[in-house]
């Protein structure tokens, strides 16, 4: 198992983290996604190491976008 975190920017609702759980989820290998709306926290967990770049593409095609670079 692996987990990975993240920093969500532009949430603000329960939509918004349905959006990104949704994308989040379809990537290969994802086994669980947990979305806190109040941080904007993301925690990927998966089988192995999902790419960071798969991760960010899958939050921005829900809209929103990861800190940093």
């Amino acid at each position: 198992m692996s987990t990975s975190s993240y920093t969500v920017v532009g949430m603000t609702c329960g939509h918004c983290v349905s959006a990104v759980t949704g994308e989040v989820s379809a990537l290969p290998g994802v086994t669980a996604v947990d979305v806190d709306l109040a941080s904007g926290g993301l925690t990927v967990t998966s089988e192995a190491p999902v790419d960071e770049t798969a991760v960010r593409a899958a939050v921005e095609e829900a809209g929103y976008e990861v800190a940093g670079a």
